[in-house]
């Protein structure tokens, strides 16, 4: 997008001690993505002219995540308004909106971003205010407007009169500001107040006194939601899988047990695609239309091409690429391998690092051993194979072109195209033995019982 003067502030300088946790907060992943991300990327559709990331504790952390931001230090934790003025000093000169986030309230729309800075130039506007309304009001700080519509001021609970609490719109704590403003207005701020901080919603006032008017836009509850703790986090989780099963279902997608089913942020799944009871998907999966994925899967890095089944008890691991009616039953495990159109791993069997030819058909218990403790390597089977159950193909190996390897062979060398290969001990059979052998261990027990 082109450049619109949009300036971008995101606090997450917080130590985030409810978390108690050694990875930083906001790193912290909803929907197989870390909590951030998901504002990161919004900021990044709005088209900004600079980002900061404000950070404090565990500075570290958020650097090697995100390694081409731009970052500004918060030493001292002294509030939000003394964060937003860190990254103010950073920016230098200032004409755009200054856009203020936090980094633990990660589902903040694009569309609601793009009304507050539109909002923040319009003439005599010198902040814009995000507000909402909960269900349940609490303790959040109560956002006063006046008959003008503009924001009058933003009065926290505790000293909040009994009128004042029955306002139901509260304040997320986010805004937008004025760019010509920002700076003065942010040097402004006084820290005597018992917590001895600065406070962003302090500006509010600041604004008004230069003759200025705040005006707020109203998020819905869910765009706010703030991630503090681990019930937070679980919450959050809940809110977004909500999201994706509706979403999902809206697309032609059936679910037989939608509140079983556990998507991520990257999942993408075609229309007519049956997902039973109990599936999970990891980031990296795609699904193309008319497979089926049934009941108690696992899938992570994996694409399903279309038609193909999946499962029960199936898992697919990053790399796995399944093809067009491809069959990958229970208990199957598929990593870093390609199954080309028709072809069945359909019982109890692992396959990695390996590519298994159309329509070849693996037997139960057949394994790919493709790791000897220092290195990986491939198995190659071709089209129309057929391997015997309890196989196990040493790698690297090659399986020609129809080729059938006999039942709970161990294979170590490559098979020809259409030839037999077997490779196992030769049977022998001893007659009367079995009577010969209780026999004996029968006499054996007598003797130790009676001593």
């Amino acid at each position: 997008m082109a450049d619109t003067g949009i300036n971008v502030i995101i606090l997450a300088a917080g130590k985030g001690t409810r978390m108690k946790s050694s990875l930083h907060k906001v790193l912290h992943a909803v929907g197989g993505k870390p909590m951030l991300s998901y504002l990161m990327e919004t900021v990044s559709a709005l088209g900004t002219k600079e980002t900061i990331l404000v950070v404090g504790s565990g500075k570290e952390q958020l650097e090697a995540a995100y390694p081409h931001a731009k970052f500004v230090t918060q030493a001292e934790q002294l509030g939000t308004g003394h964060a937003a003025r860190v990254a103010v000093d950073a920016m230098g000169a200032i004409t755009g909106p200054v856009i203020v986030l936090f980094g633990d309230v990660p589902f903040i729309p694009l569309s609601i971003m793009q009304t507050m800075t539109a909002k923040a130039v319009e003439a005599g506007t010198g902040i814009v205010a995000l507000g909402f309304t909960p269900a349940d009001a609490g303790r959040y700080g109560r956002m006063i407007v006046g008959a003008d519509g503009c924001l009058e001021r933003i009065v926290e609970y505790k000293d909040a009169s009994d009128a004042e609490r029955a306002v139901t719109l509260c304040n997320s704590g986010m805004m937008v500001i004025n760019g010509t403003h920002a700076q003065k207005w942010l040097h402004a701020l006084s820290n005597e107040n018992a917590a001895g901080e600065y406070y962003l919603t302090d500006l509010v006032a600041l604004a008004r006194k230069d003759g200025q008017t705040v005006q707020v836009v109203e998020a819905d509850e869910a765009d706010v939601l703030g991630i503090n703790s681990r019930a937070d986090l679980a919450h959050a989780e809940k809110v977004l899988q909500t999201k994706w099963r509706r979403a999902a279902l809206d697309a032609g997608v059936t679910m037989t047990d939608p509140d079983t089913v556990y998507f991520s942020a990257d999942t993408k799944i075609a229309h007519d695609v049956t997902i039973e009871p109990g599936v999970f998907f990891g980031p990296g999966v795609t699904i193309e239309t008319g497979a089926t994925i049934k009941a108690y899967s696992h899938l992570e890095g994996a694409y399903i091409k279309a038609g193909a089944s999946i499962g029960p008890f199936a898992r697919l691991r990053p790399g796995a690429d399944i093809g067009a009616d491809a069959k990958i039953g229970n208990f199957v495990e598929v990593k870093k391998a390609t199954i080309d159109t028709g072809a069945k791993v359909s019982h109890l069997s692992y396959i990695g690092d390996a590519t298994i030819g159309a329509d070849a058909n693996i037997g139960a218990g057949t394994i790919t051993c493709n790791y000897d403790g220092f290195l990986k390597y491939q198995t190659i089977i071709g089209a129309g194979a057929f391997i015997g159950s309890n196989s196990a193909l040493v790698a690297p190996v090659k399986i020609g072109d129809g080729a059938i390897i006999g039942a709970g062979s161990v294979i170590t060398q490559d098979v020809s195209p259409d030839a037999l290969g077997v490779a196992r001990g030769k049977q022998h059979e001893s007659a009367g033995y079995a009577t010969t052998f209780r026999t004996k261990k029968a006499a054996e027990k007598a003797n130790k019982s009676k001593g």
